[in-house]
């Protein structure tokens, strides 16, 4: 079966620019009448900010709005739970509740495919009937479910593989002919080489890579060696899709059901101009858990501007090339370095630290360097010790090192970053 992305909607992803503008701020205002008056956590911030709501009326009034950071919220959590009073129902009428790493809270609204995925899945390449094995988390964090809900929405069936267990889920995948694969690229990858060295044969013709970067060698792999047809897209457990590919491949089709900004890294000023590197800034209208202007944490640029052969009106996203702060993923999940420092905090005998990110063979590798103080003698215990309760915490497995006194300069960031995508 030959793969071809499809436009689900033609109405909203086809829309001319100006209608969507003028969609997208009847929705604003709506939105945000709704939050203030349900929402105590943004009323506060609409007051702070000497904003009424009557006052917006289109999406020119976004940048009057205050901008509420990912990496503010498990601190705004803590201080006013569950979910720092953005909610605009009661909890009780919500369909779910994570937890992600942070902790931070996430809910699920009642609404069907609540993140909005159906759209992305058709632009890949899915069609109703498709047995997808999806290998996200479905334990307490949301990406499982996130795909799960948007592959039932575009009429396939899921195998819940959830993350690890390679061997089981080559062979699952095998018995059950699956068609489909949803998750990160990197465990794709690493399920089409085992199932080689197993010699089990696998049906997969298309897939949805998201939950980290998709660089171009790792795709012409897939996509050459293996025969699979793969987009990526772009999502948070928070807002949903953001973007995502179509056949084109050129960057990442904003999702014409939110408003997606991109600000000036030095000066908090939307950026239009294609290239230019900003801060990722989204606005959902879910009617129980209306974000305005959620800062991701992610930078981003808009791709150059013009027609794309799909017919797909939205701008595009070049895809992630950094990270505000010093929260980084790793192996699709965040590693924030607060939490790293928690940890090491509960260690007196630790004196200094740095976690350090590489990759290899497009896989994820988390080291942490630690020294120890002066009067401490490094042992196997203390070194098994810290290396469980980081990865309780952290969630991603790590490997800790007891370093010389003087490796760690002081003042060093948290986290270093040192992988390079080809």
């Amino acid at each position: 079966m030959k793969r071809e992305g499809r436009v689900l909607d033609a109405e909203l992803e086809t829309e001319d620019r100006e209608a969507r503008r003028t969609r997208l701020s009847t929705r604003l205002r709506e939105t945000v009448a709704r939050a203030y008056a349900r929402a105590p956590g943004v009323r506060r911030a609409l007051d702070a900010a000497g904003v009424l709501p009557a006052e917006v009326t289109s999406l020119d009034d976004l940048p009057r709005l205050p901008v509420t950071l990912k990496d503010d919220l498990g601190r705004l959590q803590s201080n006013e739970p569950p979910f720092a009073g953005l909610a605009a129902d009661e909890v009780g009428r919500l369909a779910r509740l994570y937890a992600s790493p942070g902790p931070i809270f996430v809910p699920q609204g009642a609404a069907p495919d609540y993140w909005r995925f159906h759209m992305a899945f058709a632009a890949t390449g899915f069609v109703p009937g498709d047995i997808v094995l999806n290998t996200l988390s479905y334990h307490l964090t949301p990406g499982g479910l996130m795909l799960d809900s948007g592959l039932r929405a575009t009429g396939c069936v899921v195998i819940p593989a959830g993350a690890g267990q390679t061997d089981l889920q080559v062979r699952v995948a095998s018995a059950l002919r699956a068609t489909g694969y949803a998750g990160t690229p990197s465990f794709l990858r690493v399920l089409l080489h085992r199932a080689r060295e197993l010699s089990v044969p696998l049906a997969l013709e298309v897939a949805f890579a998201t939950g980290e970067m998709l660089p171009d060698g790792l795709r012409d792999e897939l996509e050459g060696d293996f025969g699979l047809r793969v987009r990526q897209g772009y999502a948070s457990a928070d807002v949903g899709v953001l973007s995502y590919e179509c056949g084109d491949k050129g960057g990442m089709h904003v999702h014409p059901e939110m408003i997606l900004e991109l600000l000036d890294l030095e000066t908090g000023q939307p950026i239009t101009e294609p290239g230019q590197p900003g801060h990722v800034v989204a606005t959902t209208f879910d009617a129980q858990y209306p974000l305005l202007r959620f800062g991701t944490g992610d930078i981003s640029a808009y791709a150059p501007d013009g027609f794309c052969p799909c017919g797909r009106t939205a701008k595009k996203l070049v895809g992630i090339v950094g990270r505000v702060g010093d929260a980084v993923k790793v192996k699709g999940l965040f590693v924030r370095g607060a939490q790293i420092e928690e940890v090491m905090k509960t260690f007196p005998a630790v004196a200094r630290f740095q976690a350090i990110v590489t990759r290899d063979e497009q896989k994820d590798s988390l080291r942490y360097l630690v020294e120890l103080a002066p009067e401490v003698r490094a042992d196997a215990g203390l070194t098994e010790r810290l290396g469980k309760a980081l990865d309780a915490l952290i969630k991603v497995r790590g490997q800790v090192e007891i370093t010389p006194p003087g490796t760690i300069a002081q003042g060093t960031k948290r986290i270093d970053d040192r992988r390079v995508w080809h």
